[in-house]
């Protein structure tokens, strides 16, 4: 069974600037999700295992960038933060590595409880 903990969330100004952090128990493909009020859990990021792929989504691209250390450690750069970001922010592991399903919530085995990212003037 693979932990998660996310942290890093907050209120941030519009074209702010949050990294989000994701620790986990072991090394796996991550992904990263969030969900707004009243909304499905949306598809934000994800990366390998060796940290040699990565991808976003188009909603995020040119403003988000997700990343590791060389430790169980994965991250989510967030630069020109806008209101419509708002939203809890979960990273996901997969014991299952790359499929064309990562964006998918239900390609994850595991989860985090999530950290709260405000955008709000």
């Amino acid at each position: 069974q693979i932990q998660l903990a996310e942290s890093g969330g907050g209120l941030v100004q519009p074209g702010g600037s949050l990294r989000l952090s994701c620790a986990a128990s072991e090394r796996s493909f991550v992904g990263w999700f969030r969900q707004a009020p009243g909304k499905e859990r949306e598809f934000v990021a994800a990366i390998t295992f060796k940290g040699a792929n990565k991808y976003h989504a188009s909603s995020v691209r040119g403003r988000f960038t997700i990343s590791r250390d060389t430790g169980t450690t994965v991250y989510l750069r967030m630069n020109n933060l806008k209101p419509e970001d708002t939203g809890v922010y979960y990273c996901a592991a997969s014991t299952n590595g790359y499929a064309a399903t990562y964006s998918y919530p239900t390609h994850y085995d595991y989860w985090g409880q999530g950290t709260q990212v405000t955008v709000s003037s």
